[in-house]
């Protein structure tokens, strides 16, 4: 972050002297607008609901250009890091900064595998649950148990404790999900097998039993892998914000990512490619989309699975998984399936009518995330949990950004009140 030349003036009309506040530029993206002293300065705050105008910190992970659809993870983009990077040299990238050499690669490969298995006790601790519980409940009290079972690595201030719960919760998260789903199903868990790769290992987890050895396909491993790097990190989006916010109190990184899971549970964040797949469904044929487009414009229906809140332009996230929705149907499924007929349909009449391309409602990545999911035998209860395992090593990221940055401060957003002002109290025998 460098300061530029020009300076912001913030004038009033009621007299008020005018107060200069700095500029600063990062290396791509908008300028920002210094305010950290404009309380001092005016005795105001700013006022901005949903932080659409704030920069809430500065950080050197992930870039998004919403108008031109572009997504970077430490300047590399997505497109790039989906079709030629596996999801472990993704979260060794985020970490690190740098994409890792050959010896680096497998020594992180390595490490992160040795610490795939939990506590045994933590078997104990998911039968405090109920077994039709949402897995994301499920979800959220595991990891927050971690710190319980791994209280040797949460020393927030300590960088090796900080490398350590990092590594501990990459490589524990596809067990714990495979764990809570086998609970929910009442099938035997399937421990970690550590000669098979991480999305391979974790098809196995979810899908194998002890009765006989499980094959992986290699096309739903591939794909696997790269819906995790799609969703590896995303910016400073709700539950980015919530780790961040949790962990500017000094709280423990199971907590903090916790917390994360918690946010992420919101239909509007981490549930909108099952509410995509449910809209798919009750469409049904190719042939009722136009009904469907006029009820959108009729605001009869919601259209799912269309528009971003950043991206004003095509999702580069849609594109990889369009290919990957094709390779999985066409390994596991029905190549012509109703449901991908219905999707690539409405997605062409979409991106042809004024009224989507006006208001710039154009796939996002949980269009075809849906379907290439359930293809692959993921129930839709399970599709957040798998969001929150991918985003995971983003979370850590941020948080590890965070607790590094010399300028973060406790979260402490302010508020424009609008509640009674000073009163007295009354007794209740004189209350009318």
């Amino acid at each position: 972050m460098k300061l530029v030349d020009n300076k912001a003036t913030l004038s009033f009309s009621n007299g008020s002297p005018s107060v200069d506040l700095p500029v600063y530029a990062g290396n791509i993206g908008p300028d920002v607008i210094d305010i950290r002293k404009l309380y001092a300065q005016t005795g105001m705050f700013t006022y901005d609901p949903g932080f659409l105008s704030t920069a809430s910190c500065q950080s050197a992970i992930t870039y998004i250009d919403g108008d031109k659809g572009e997504l970077l993870y430490r300047g590399y983009p997505i497109e790039q890091l989906a079709t030629q990077c596996d999801y472990l040299d993704t979260c060794y990238l985020l970490l690190n900064g740098e994409l890792p050499n050959e010896s680096q690669r497998g020594d992180f490969h390595k490490l992160v595998t040795n610490h795939t298995m939990v506590n045994e006790q933590m078997q104990f601790f998911l039968r405090g649950f109920r077994r039709d519980a949402h897995p994301m409940a499920v979800l959220t009290g595991l990891v927050g148990g971690l710190s319980a079972f791994y209280h040797d690595s949460t020393d927030i201030n300590n960088p090796k404790h900080r490398e350590i719960a990092a590594i501990r919760l990459i490589a524990k998260m596809p067990t714990l999900v495979a764990m809570a789903y086998k609970y929910g199903i009442g099938q035997p868990y399937m421990y970690p097998k550590n000669d098979l790769s991480y999305s391979g290992n974790f098809l196995r987890m979810m899908f194998g039993t002890p009765c006989e050895e499980y094959q992986v396909n290699p096309v739903l491993a591939r794909a696997l892998d790269r819906i995790f790097i799609l969703h590896a990190d995303h910016e400073q989006n709700a539950s980015t914000s919530t780790v961040r916010l949790a962990g500017s109190s000094g709280a423990n990184p199971f907590a903090c990512i916790a917390a994360g899971i918690a946010c992420l549970w919101g239909p509007s964040h981490g549930g909108a490619n099952e509410e995509a797949l449910n809209m798919l469904k009750e469409i049904g044929t190719p042939e009722r989309i136009p009904e469907f487009i006029e009820g959108v414009k009729d605001r009869k229906y919601k259209l799912m699975g269309f528009g971003h809140r950043v991206y004003k332009n095509y999702d580069p996230r849609a594109k990889v998984m369009q290919q990957s929705a094709h390779e999985v149907l066409e390994a596991v499924g029905d190549p012509n399936d109703p449901l991908l007929q219905v999707a690539r349909e409405l997605e062409r009449v979409a991106l042809n009518d004024e009224y989507f391309i006006e208001r710039k409602l154009f796939p996002n990545v949980d269009f075809y995330s849906g379907i290439t999911l359930s293809a692959m035998g993921f129930p839709t209860t399970m599709f957040t949990v798998l969001f929150a395992l991918a985003r995971t090593v983003g979370w850590i990221a941020q948080w590890q950004e965070m607790m590094e940055d010399p300028s973060q401060k406790i979260g402490r957003p302010r508020q424009l009140y609008t509640g009674p002002t000073q009163r007295d109290y009354v007794p209740v025998e004189r209350r009318g």
